[in-house]
């Protein structure tokens, strides 16, 4: 099955301003699964973060891939399925409907490697996040120079919640950091304390605001899970689960429809 997702143009459906030609394509990047070397779990991508975002760029009828860092399945962190017995996620229509949408899991169960996808063909990037990112993002290879050449081309580049991970260490070209002197958000420490004294423990091995602002990025938040994205030129970036859509409404606006 194509790792493309892209919206019909049937009568029926909504109709949207779209201009004639093609579409834009939108690259997404998900975590592959793994296991937390701070507490054990098997951990994956946050549902919201792919599944929110994803829906608001199918239905400005742009072409989607969804990617991961070395191919393959992936899957969910529990607490975002919807489905999970903890409840944690129980609210989340948006990711439940995709769950159950055969086109959309069929996607997730062979994604392309990132070393893979031509990025020549996309106009933007988005690095979705969840617990897997803090454990597989940072110093990846593949990942760090597919944000590098999207970015330094000048094209939409975008990350969210703990995908800004995969920002803390990419340089570009001329040495810098990218995130040097960038305005960006990202997981908040409040929510990280919230996460912690929800579950008991320290949840992840280091905080996305510390590494940023240690790395020059003017980080800002809006408080504990107010939904939240910025952008500074062609970067932006999303606070939290909440926060897909609003990524996704800010690079809807800069590529237009």
């Amino acid at each position: 099955m194509s790792s493309v997702i892209t919206a019909g143009a049937q009568a029926h459906h909504e109709s949207v301003p779209v201009r004639p030609g093609r579409r834009p394509r939108v690259v997404m990047v998900v975590a592959n699964p793994g296991v937390s070397t701070t507490t054990g779990w098997p951990v994956g991508f946050w549902a919201a973060e792919l599944f929110h975002p994803l829906h608001a760029f199918t239905a400005a009828r742009y072409e989607v891939v969804i990617a991961s860092p070395d191919g393959g399945r992936v899957e969910v962190d529990a607490l975002s399925d919807p489905r999970d017995p903890s409840r944690w996620s129980e609210d989340d229509l948006l990711s439940m409907g995709a769950l159950h949408t055969p086109a959309i899991t069929a996607l997730l169960d062979d994604t392309p490697a990132i070393g893979d996808v031509d990025l020549g063909a996309a106009d933007a990037l988005v690095v979705c996040g969840g617990q897997g990112p803090m454990f597989q993002f940072r110093g990846h290879e593949g990942l760090m120079a597919a944000i590098a050449e999207v970015y330094e081309s000048g094209r939409m580049t975008a990350a969210l919640c703990h995908g800004v991970a995969a920002l803390i260490d990419v340089r570009l070209a001329d040495g810098s950091y990218l995130v040097a002197g960038r305005t960006v958000t990202g997981f908040a420490n409040v929510e990280e304390d919230f996460g912690d004294a929800a579950v008991g423990t320290r949840i992840m091995p280091y905080r996305v605001e510390d590494e940023l602002r240690a790395r020059g990025a003017n980080y800002v938040q809006a408080g504990l899970f107010r939904a939240f994205a910025v952008r500074d030129g062609n970067l932006v970036t999303g606070q939290q689960q909440y926060s897909g859509t609003r990524v996704a409404e800010l690079l809807v606006a800069a590529l237009g429809v």
